[in-house]
């Protein structure tokens, strides 16, 4: 018995010897199998699945000033440095290796040399070669590339140096932040804002493709003839004019810190064509900071209740719609400053009795708007709102950005129209309005009744090629008749005349325009914070340009429209103005004539100075060598300009003051320096001192001036002994006495409008728009 146990344990170890036997030479027969007869294809999936196709992102296009020479946005090339020591011989690796690690420790700064030679050692001399190291993460710009190609080993190229440039784009704005929101941005998501995002289809290009090798570290590029190059974006030409969009920031940054307000926005435009010229949006991020968060001028958020400007369109419906009043007639408004009218209380901030219609307007009278539109629209609402559509009032401009708010005009079939509706909609209140669309309305005014759509883009070009041209369309042809047009073009012309904006009258030009001052609506009511306006055009007698300005919330200094804004249009008039020789003689005949005879310039490269000079006829002493850097100098008579030489040090901070922002940038950048800039022009003052050493990483800050600019004087603000009573909705009339009950005078130094009863303002809320 155990014989045949022994027996049947030895056979079964047998058997279980030879099946492993048999499984190991099956092991070693597909192993055979697979690296020798199979060996060819493996090798070639496991290249396929290591070498792909990947995308190479195209060039964005640029976007240009009026000029189509000033850049606005541009993307510039920066560059990732790596190494394939693969490709180096080891004979130059072994005779350059200290000295590249030396000034690879020198450049980046973030590690010593012995730890960069300890790196191009370790991936040169590995047992599984290296084909891609990334030596450092920082990226350089395109003249730091310039210096590294010139190193030790790199010098020998990407074939037998291995050394790897990575290009990537960085999108950059030469003016810092003029015109930020306009510019917009694009994120990775594909949103955005402003012209980057409304025309990124034309300024992405078409991307395109090569092959790249996964390796280790990162992805290492192969160029065998099969990529296929990426097609840059297309150019886009804006109307923007980079001197009027400067002098708009600054009076609305000025305005905004003077008056500690919130937001505000100015928008610049050219009558006849429609043009921006000027765009400017500036929210508060801090006590006294102010920067372009949003843009306020189109989308919703700036949308508000415009006040008083929008009685220019309760008049003109009323002139149309009874041709035979004259600017003379008269319009009681009561003896009190408070009257009764459409059912309810409205108030002016203080009594005028019996005024002409032009009055009416150039005091912006609440009563009189109100007495004026209830007498001819009281029994037929329908037709006030029918005029107002047919301004054009209730849709959009259809504007090139992508963003614009849709205006809200209430209808008298909207469920919240009310018995007081058509007497608080005539003094702006009840609906809603963005800044641009009111300047649309008040530019058809000035452009003989003719409304454009405005526009911001001139043209998309393709280098020299200009592939599409745009021209403001007319969206109507006449929103009045001429009759009407004369009368209502008189009454704001007396509004700075004689009216509410007097205090920016101008004996150089005349301004025709309306303030505005109206209540915020805030959780169902009315807050005691104003919104101020003043739109209007100029030269009045023949208009070249319109302009609107907001101002939001001030809280200290004026509260009114012709406070707050009105003196901001008028800085950036006197500005427009001044550039427009033929519409300033008086002006200019004041102005001080320059004695000098040589152009305004302080320093440059000589060659192309030299190139200038020829070119206009200026004789000049000039250095020696046409690469030298070199300052000018000239007295007040002078005939001929001295040059001298500019003490340019390797390792050293230059001295770039009076350089442009272009030639101050290459002398910094190729120091290793980062740049900040303030302001426009030449460089006025730099943050670290010249001659002192060029740390490679240090930033410095570069304080900008336009040639000749003066600071204004701030523009004269109209008398507080006559404040505007432009905006001021009225306590709404209920079935309690309490209704129609007036608000007592307050004191002169605090006049202030009354606000409206929870009541009215119920009826005031629009419908929930989407978010632009």
């Amino acid at each position: 018995m155990k014989g045949n146990v022994k027996k049947s344990i030895v056979t079964r170890v047998r058997l279980a010897f030879l099946g492993v036997c048999l499984f190991s030479a099956a092991v070693v027969w597909k192993i055979g199998q697979v690296q020798f007869k199979e060996g060819a294809r493996w090798r070639a999936l496991e290249q396929e699945r290591r070498v792909t196709y990947q995308p190479v992102p195209a060039t964005r296009g640029n976007i240009f000033a009026s000029d189509g020479r000033s850049i606005m946005a541009t993307s510039l090339p920066f560059y990732r440095v790596a190494w394939d020591p693969s490709v180096v011989s080891q004979a130059l690796f072994n005779e350059k290796k200290d000295s590249l690690a030396l000034l690879l420790s020198r450049f980046f700064g973030d590690r010593s040399p012995q730890e960069y030679l300890r790196r191009i050692k370790d991936a040169k001399n590995a047992k599984v070669p290296v084909r891609y190291l990334r030596l450092n993460s920082r990226q350089i710009n395109f003249q730091e590339k310039k210096e590294l190609a010139q190193w030790p080993i790199f010098r020998a190229g990407k074939n037998k140096g291995g050394v790897i440039f990575e290009k990537v784009d960085k999108r950059f704005r030469p003016f810092g932040g003029l015109a930020q929101r306009t510019i917009g941005f694009v994120n990775e998501e594909k949103n955005g804002a402003g012209l980057e995002f409304t025309f990124n289809r034309h300024l992405a290009g078409k991307d395109g493709e090569a092959l790249f090798e996964r390796l280790p570290g990162g992805n290492k590029p192969i160029y065998d003839g099969t990529e296929v190059k990426p097609q840059p974006g297309y150019d886009i030409k804006t109307t923007i004019d980079i001197n009027l969009q400067d002098v708009a920031e600054n009076a609305l940054y000025k305005a905004l810190v003077d008056n500690d307000a919130q937001y505000g926005c100015v928008i610049l435009m050219e009558v006849k064509t429609g043009e921006i010229k000027a765009v400017a949006n500036l929210g508060r991020v801090a006590d006294g900071v102010y920067r372009e968060d949003y843009n306020y001028a189109i989308a919703d958020q700036g949308r508000t209740e415009p006040g008083s400007t929008f009685k220019l369109a309760s008049l003109m419906a009323v002139l149309e719609a009874n041709p035979e009043l004259q600017l003379t007639d008269t319009v009681n408004t009561g003896r009190t400053g408070s009257m009764k009218i459409g059912g309810a209380v409205k108030t002016d901030t203080h009594a005028n009795g019996r005024i002409s219609l032009k009055q009416v307007f150039e005091k912006s009278s609440n009563i009189g708007v109100a007495v004026l539109v209830d007498k001819q629209f009281g029994r037929n609402p329908t037709e006030y709102t029918d005029y107002l559509k047919k301004f054009g009032l209730d849709k959009p401009l259809g504007f090139q950005m992508a963003g614009e708010a849709r205006p809200y005009i209430k209808d008298p079939r909207d469920r919240t129209w009310s018995r007081t509706s058509l007497t608080t909609m005539c003094i702006g209140y009840e609906l809603k309005l963005a800044p641009l669309q009111t300047l649309a309305f008040y530019n058809a005014v000035a452009n003989d009744g003719v409304k454009v759509q405005p526009i911001i883009v001139k043209e998309i070009k393709q280098a020299d090629n200009v592939l599409e041209h745009f021209e403001a369309q007319v969206l109507n042809q006449k929103i009045c008749s001429d009759e009407t047009l004369e009368k209502v073009r008189s009454m704001m012309e007396g509004v700075v005349s004689e009216g509410t904006a007097r205090g920016i009258r101008s004996n150089d030009y005349g301004i025709a325009g309306k303030t505005g001052t109206a209540w915020k609506f805030k959780n169902g009511a009315y807050t005691k914070m104003y919104s101020t306006s003043f739109c209007g055009y100029f030269p009045a007698d023949n208009p070249k340009y319109s302009c609107i300005v907001v101002v939001d919330s001030p809280k200290r200094g004026g509260w009114s429209g012709a406070e707050v804004s009105a003196p901001v249009f008028k800085e950036v008039a006197d500005k427009a103005m001044a550039r427009d020789a033929a519409s300033l003689r008086p002006l200019l005949a004041r102005a001080p004539v320059s004695r000098s005879r040589v152009p305004f310039v302080k320093a440059g490269m000589q060659d192309e100075l030299t190139m200038v000079f020829a070119q206009l006829g200026v004789s000049h002493d000039g250095a020696t060598g046409t690469d030298d850097w070199v300052r000018t100098s000239a007295g007040a008579t002078a005939e001929k300009l001295a040059l001298q030489p500019m003490a340019v040090r390797p390792g050293r901070v230059p001295n770039v003051q009076g350089l442009t922002l272009r030639d101050a940038l290459f002398l910094l950048e190729n120091r290793g320096l980062r740049v900040r800039s303030i302001g426009t022009g030449r460089v006025k003052a730099q943050s670290v001192a010249a001659g002192s050493a060029a740390r490679r990483g240090t930033t410095v800050v570069l304080q900008l001036e336009a040639i000749g600019r003066q600071q204004a004087a701030p523009a004269p603000v109209a008398a507080p002994a006559a404040p505007e009573t432009a905006a001021t909705p009225e306590p709404a009339h209920t079935a309690s006495p309490a209704a129609a009950r007036t608000t007592p005078s307050p004191k002169a130094a605090d006049r202030k409008p009354a606000t409206p009863s929870k009541k009215e303002t119920a009826s005031v809320k629009p419908r929930p728009k989407p978010k632009a």
